[in-house]
């Protein structure tokens, strides 16, 4: 059909027609750009039967993979490859997720399930057609799951204990599993209830890793200007504002200036800055110099900016005198360590950042039915000697995000799995972190 004879409305312009370019112009500005092209992993995951009969493939995996690992939407793809195939009534697939928070003490238990699928690749008939000896299956992963009638992501594989009375245990895991059917495989019965064993039936299963992975949607900002009043404000910094009271009421306040990157997500594998500035009166300031984070009396600072890590856990489900009755395990995953920025007449200022404990965390915060996982920064002054102390405790919680992998220019890099982009975190509700 040529142009002519459609509608106005819908024939198209030559003369009004864009012009494209694989790279910009000096008027045009790049908004985003992802780079998909780098492949996937080109290896294969075999778990093969006891009696060596059945085989399951799993493709695009890492070569020498202990565990297979998908990421968010991920497809479990991959091959049930069979040895003997004369008795063989049906093949299938299936995928499991379980989410079980257990009360040790008082024997609580809740299960969720994640993701549950089964694909059947085959299946006798009545034309006796033999079964294939390779049968390909993919199976797509979920984003997200349903408990009590909410709605949660998907959560990366896990695990957490809490030691003492009540404690408890949590355990996300997930796996896929192939069973092949022969002749009298239906379900072992126990008076009128299944058990779900099949006679006959071999069964070849293996856990996998659920690494959803994410990066924060912009990058670290290049660090603050100091002056002799402090540092210089900027919009890519949030400034987090507190009092360090003093005891002497002929000694003036501190009043303590915490700077971290406005926008609060970071990747848990790059240290994190912050800023540090106190403005007080010289009398105050000195006060303060045996509580600084250069002084380390008796073997320990007074002063440390810490990551912070809260786990909640509820199992119960109960309210006790309007509050609900979880429980929650805290943990020091990074620590922060501190430079000397510059004085003023009535400032001390320290440059800083933390780094991530090495091993002591696996995988980014998340929500999911009873359990939670979330992370802070936790700036805190603790005399060694509170009573001798010329200053009152100080604290002050920053709720942040961790990202999986860290920000990249216009997009790039994002790799084979999908990846989301994190937001600043919600600010903080009265007493959320108060029970870190």
């Amino acid at each position: 059909m040529s142009t002519a004879s459609l509608p106005s409305y819908i024939a198209p312009s030559l003369h009004n027609t864009p012009s494209y370019s694989a790279e910009p112009h000096q008027y045009e500005q790049r908004l985003a750009f992802a780079d998909r092209a780098r492949p996937r992993p080109s290896g294969d995951f075999v778990k093969e039967s006891k009696g060596g009969g059945v085989r399951l493939r799993l493709t695009a995996q890492d070569d020498n993979a202990t565990l297979p690992i998908y990421g968010s939407s991920d497809a479990v793809e991959g091959t049930v490859e069979l040895t003997k195939t004369e008795a063989v009534t049906s093949v299938e697939v299936k995928i499991e997720g379980r989410l079980k928070l257990k009360e040790i003490a008082e024997g609580g238990t809740a299960i969720a399930k994640l993701c549950l699928d089964t694909a059947l690749l085959w299946i006798k008939d009545r034309d006796n057609i033999q079964c294939p000896t390779s049968l390909n299956f993919a199976l797509a992963l979920p984003s997200t799951f349903e408990y009590e009638d909410k709605t949660y992501p998907l959560p990366p594989t896990f695990d957490v204990k809490l030691s003492g009375l009540p404690g408890f245990v949590s355990t996300i895991d997930y796996t896929v599993t192939a069973i092949v059917q022969k002749p009298n495989g239906a379900p072992v019965k126990l008076k009128s209830k299944a058990l779900g064993i099949h006679v006959g039936a071999t069964h070849v299963s293996t856990p996998f890793i659920y690494f959803p992975r994410s990066r924060p949607a912009s990058s670290i900002p290049l660090p603050l200007q100091h002056r002799s009043t402090g540092f210089i404000s900027t919009p890519e910094w949030k400034m987090f504002q507190s009092v360090l009271h003093s005891k002497s009421p002929t000694r003036p306040h501190i009043n303590v200036k915490f700077y971290v990157p406005a926008a609060r997500v970071f990747c848990m594998f790059k240290k994190i800055p912050f800023h540090l500035t106190l403005e007080s009166s010289a009398v105050s300031l000195a006060a303060f110099l045996p509580l600084s984070p250069s002084a380390n009396t008796l073997g320990r600072k007074a002063t440390r900016v810490q990551l912070m890590r809260q786990t909640t856990v509820d199992v119960r489900n109960t309210v006790i005198a309007g509050v609900k009755t979880d429980m929650w395990r805290v943990d020091c995953i990074g620590e922060g360590t501190f430079k000397h920025a510059g004085d003023g007449p009535s400032c001390i200022s320290y440059n800083g950042e933390i780094a991530l404990i090495p091993d002591e965390i696996k995988v980014p915060g998340f929500k999911a039915a009873g359990l939670s996982v979330k992370d802070c920064i936790l700036l805190t002054v603790n005399p060694a000697d509170p009573s001798k102390s010329p200053f009152s405790e100080l604290r002050e919680v920053v709720p942040i995000r961790l990202s999986t992998d860290p920000w990249t220019p216009n997009g790039s890099g994002i790799g084979a799995r999908r990846e989301s982009f994190l937001q600043p975190p919600t600010p903080p509700t009265p007493n959320e972190f108060g029970d870190l």
